[in-house]
């Protein structure tokens, strides 16, 4: 009977959640290129003798048109929040139960009831941040806390603007900056929006996601790019810095979760409940630059992520942000058509 559990799988399990299961095999990550941590791999590898291979996508988009096409031999994937709601609804996801794990109890608690999986049935937090522009300010010595660095563009940057080809990212900078709210249906404001994004993008030279190199070298003296990627870029080459738009900007949170087709179900809850750890969270902060919703975590990591302002928003500004969630399908259809367009 389905509602009776041997003695075997009830061990299975509590080893699974409490995180001391001696693991041994594989582990398929699909995540964000230029995302997962090498130093989180290698220790996640050496405690569960388990070989972890992670693949590279580009898009939230991306992504998804992948898992539907089934048979791609993946474990965890870490969709957006935006997009979270998309994969449960499909059934692409399994219910984890993460909430149940071990180190759940560090999971801070603003990130725990989410509108986007409440009560945390199915994702764990990876990163978060915002999305706003960098700024080579050796180019450009203006105001950079806006979106007019790419709507309207000035003369210095005008040709050397890259813009990352994020939908719903690029969208609510746009909507924000011609005075509407995000997710909204006003076909006024979408016209203009529509009419600005097709002006502007006659003045950027390219729609590409790695951007952090092509600025450093100084292929770009301008990008729309999220906080903690402008952060390696200022590591890089000190004159770049981030801006975040005073019309307003999106928040928000890419998670891991377990693919509901997933070979390696107890490896991948291991390593859920693994990444909830505060020192292996912040090995992923350290790596990617961006903030980690796991309480205990600063103590690892260096300094000056503490005070860095890419990560630690100026008071001004700080609401301006507001968090991305999926839009009304009817709403999303109009952002597709327009965003189809832009991309011509």
């Amino acid at each position: 009977m389905k509602h009776r559990l041997t003695i075997a799988a009830i061990t299975a399990a509590l080893l699974a959640t409490t995180g001391l299961a001696r693991a041994e095999g594989e582990l398929n990550i699909f995540n964000w290129g230029n995302y997962t941590a090498p130093d989180l791999i290698k220790k996640f590898e050496e405690t569960y003798k388990v070989k972890v291979t992670v693949t590279d996508y580009d898009s939230n988009d991306t992504a998804l048109g992948k898992i539907r096409q089934g048979g791609h031999g993946y474990d965890i994937v870490v969709p957006s929040a935006s997009y979270v709601q998309i994969w449960i609804e499909e059934g692409l996801l399994l219910e984890s139960n993460p909430n149940q794990m071990e180190n759940f109890k560090n999971v801070d608690p603003r990130w725990v009831d989410v509108e986007f999986d409440p009560g945390r049935k199915y994702t764990v937090p990876w990163q978060w941040g915002s999305t706003g522009v960098s700024v080579d300010t050796a180019v450009y010595k203006g105001d950079i806390n806006t979106s007019a660095i790419f709507l309207d563009p000035p003369p210095e940057l005008a040709g050397k603007i890259n813009v990352v080809p994020e939908m719903a990212d690029v969208m609510h900078l746009a909507i924000r900056y011609m005075g509407g709210e995000p997710c909204t249906g006003d076909k006024e404001v979408l016209k203009k929006v529509r009419d600005k994004l097709v002006e502007a993008k006659t003045k950027w030279i390219s729609m590409n996601y790695g951007n952090i190199e092509a600025m450093a070298k100084g292929d770009y003296a301008a990008t729309v790019n999220w906080n903690g990627a402008s952060l390696r870029m200022r590591d890089a080459k000190s004159s770049i810095h981030y801006g975040y738009p005073k019309e307003g900007y999106p928040l928000w949170m890419d998670n891991a979760a377990i693919l509901k087709d997933a070979k390696n179900v107890e490896n991948a809850k291991l390593f859920l409940n693994f990444v909830m750890a505060p020192e292996n969270a912040a090995l992923i902060s350290n790596f990617a630059k961006y903030a980690n919703g796991i309480m205990g975590s600063e103590k690892f990591m260096p300094p000056e992520m503490a005070t860095a302002p890419e990560i630690v928003t100026p008071a001004e500004f700080s609401d301006k942000g507001k968090f991305m969630l999926r839009c009304a399908p009817e709403v999303q259809e109009i952002y597709t058509k327009i965003w189809t367009e832009v991309q011509k």
